[in-house]
């Protein structure tokens, strides 16, 4: 069985939704194939989403968007596209065991979070113990003991960025010694530097407790990882997608990548890793997908 739509979008982030809702309104039938586990749904409370200053949680801004989204057309459907191709001027994608058809395919995958090896570390993240995004949430780490888990000079930066709210910031760097080349930042900065493996972590209240080294226990009210994120962009590589360095797609300033007709938004994108830079995307994307439908049918002047 074939379905066809004007646009699949694959990825039910805030990216994924935002395209969806705006093409919906654009009167485009439109399927969003939702993977599952959003990123954004690991957020416990976002201070820094525009229009919510007392807080809203990840679960609510999807629940909103996936509400928005549906209100006007879309449809969205759980599982994972196991395989997109290009067929003559449209797509052809692999869904729950049938083909869907789209003239044009947002792709909205995000990325995967390489998380700390600690127990409970996904608990940990929803209680906002661990966190994941300084840029997010560092305002929240105002004069706390701050721990950053690294494995690179990204943990460096990391550190460096969360300076800007505390004076006690510790850097555990649990990979190679030669891949820290930044240590003079550090010294700088006032920034500590531990380098060893965590050989236990302890979780007590609202601090974590971590035995790092020389078998004492050190207490940190925060815990940010930064051991990086890994794109989720299998489907635009077997299309031999133009992807940058760091394994995220490259497009355009109307979102489109180097295949004609497939676009991208988001956090697959781009290392910011923001909510409102992934919306703001899909929509610039939607608006270019709708605009080009229109000239391919010949509704432009």
């Amino acid at each position: 069985m074939t379905d066809e739509v004007d646009v699949l979008v694959i990825g039910a982030g805030p990216a994924g939704l935002t395209a969806a809702t705006y093409l919906g309104r654009f009167r485009r039938s439109v399927l969003v194939a939702d993977g599952g586990f959003p990123r954004a749904g690991w957020i416990p409370l976002s201070h820094n989403m525009p229009g919510f200053p007392a807080g809203i949680t990840g679960d609510a801004i999807l629940d909103r968007m996936r509400d928005q989204t549906l209100e006007y057309g879309a449809v969205i459907e759980a599982g994972r596209v196991e395989g997109l191709r290009r067929d003559g001027s449209s797509f052809v994608a692999d869904l729950n065991g049938r083909t869907i058809r789209a003239d044009r395919v947002l792709l909205a995958t995000g990325v995967v979070d390489h998380h700390p090896d600690l127990p409970g570390v996904e608990r940990a993240i929803e209680r906002a113990i661990v966190r994941i995004c300084p840029i997010c949430d560092g305002y929240e780490a105002t004069d706390k003991v701050v721990a950053v888990i690294g494995d690179s000079d990204m943990g460096v930066r990391e550190a460096a960025f969360l300076r800007t709210y505390s004076e006690r910031v510790t850097l555990i760097h649990i990979g190679p010694s030669d891949a820290l080349t930044e240590r003079e930042a550090l010294d700088r900065l006032g920034i500590e530097l531990v380098e060893t493996p965590i050989e236990r972590v302890r979780l007590e209240g609202d601090r974590v407790t971590a035995l790092c080294w020389n078998g004492a226990y050190s207490a940190f009210d925060l815990v940010y990882s930064a051991l990086g994120t890994s794109a989720n962009a299998e489907l635009a590589a077997a299309m031999d997608c133009r992807l940058a360095e760091d394994g995220r797609l490259e497009v355009d300033l109307h979102q489109r990548t180097s295949v004609p007709g497939l676009y991208a938004a988001g956090d697959v994108v781009r290392g910011l890793n923001q909510i409102a830079v992934a919306t703001a995307e899909a929509a610039v994307a939607a608006t270019d997908i709708h605009n080009s439908l229109r000239r391919a049918a010949g509704q432009t002047v």
